[in-house]
């Protein structure tokens, strides 16, 4: 029982990051934009949050200034694809070189030449810091998980009502599905996209955010190590929606408890290989499923009014 309880709160540990990333990917693939940089704006964003708290004490202010970051990031990348109708995936290719290395430039600017950032004093709070619980209690333990574990949960049922059950969702999903259409009936194409690609870095810096401030406590060059492409492979296996694409982090996070609790228990399989797990699991799900998933039509193709 005590490893069932175990595994759930490490499985949600690393779930959440994941979740907010994979968010990001589905409302900018909704509207027609492939974004591979969510790396490079989880990267970013998992700077500025470090650094922001450091700096003042205040992990809420770092949180909601790591997405305002990758939401510039995610600016450039909407720039390249919808006004100057660059190739998609090579713009989110550049992305991710640009925010690790804009990341490790500012690392060293604020933190005496060093790539890591100093370990925040304060970190995001855990849902039931209010109680006074015994963590050697392992239902305590469990549940007293990082807020931002309730907050990608919530912010997924969000995006689920807001695609499904709004005109404004329904929008996003026809610029996605047939933007000339669209724009026939009034729809600012342009204007959707942008917002859309813009919201994506945003959650993506939540993503970050929630690695360097909720799960560790400071930026390093490997915090993200892989995350951003993986909750890309979740918005592939999840179908492009909010609730498939939970339902693949969730999977992945689960992969990442195993990695933890097989290394914790002195097991012959080299620490490398546990290591590996996720990203084996991520090759394995898009060999298996890429091909029976079925992408918005206008997904990576530029759109041209007229």
């Amino acid at each position: 029982m005590t490893q069932i309880l175990l595994a759930i709160s490490i499985t949600l540990m690393y779930s959440a990051p994941l979740i907010l990333a994979a968010l990001g990917g589905v409302i900018s693939e909704r509207s027609g934009v492939v974004n591979i940089g969510l790396e490079g704006m989880m990267t970013i964003g998992a700077l500025v949050a470090a650094t922001v708290t450091f700096y003042s004490g205040n992990p809420w202010l770092g949180f909601f200034a790591a997405g305002m970051a990758a939401g510039m990031l995610a600016l450039l990348h909407a720039v390249a694809s919808i006004s100057f109708r660059a190739d998609q995936t090579v713009s989110g290719i550049a992305i991710n070189f640009l925010g690790l290395g804009i990341s490790l430039f500012l690392a060293r600017l604020f933190f005496d030449g060093a790539t890591n950032t100093k370990n925040v004093e304060t970190k995001l709070p855990k849902i039931l810091s209010w109680m006074e619980g015994d963590n050697s209690n392992i239902f305590y333990s469990t549940f007293n998980m990082d807020i931002t574990v309730p907050i990608a949960f919530l912010l997924a049922f969000l995006m689920w009502v807001f695609l499904y059950k709004t005109k404004w969702g329904l929008r996003v999903r026809a610029v996605g599905e047939h933007p000339t259409a669209a724009d026939t009936l009034g729809i600012n194409v342009y204007g959707v996209r942008y917002a859309c690609v813009i919201a994506s870095g945003v959650l993506a810096g939540f993503g970050g955010a929630a690695r360097s401030i909720a799960g560790v406590s400071a930026f390093s060059p490997t915090v993200i190590s892989g995350h951003g492409f993986i909750a890309l492979a979740a918005v592939i296996f999840g179908k492009w929606t909010p609730h498939g694409a939970v339902s693949a982090c969730i999977l992945f996070g689960f992969a990442q408890s195993l990695v933890v609790l097989l290394g914790g228990q002195n097991a012959v399989v080299p620490s490398q290989i546990l290591a590996m797990i996720p990203y084996i699991l991520t090759i394995i799900v898009l060999i298996l499923f890429v091909g029976r998933s079925v992408a918005p039509k206008a997904d990576g193709l530029p759109y041209e009014k007229g």
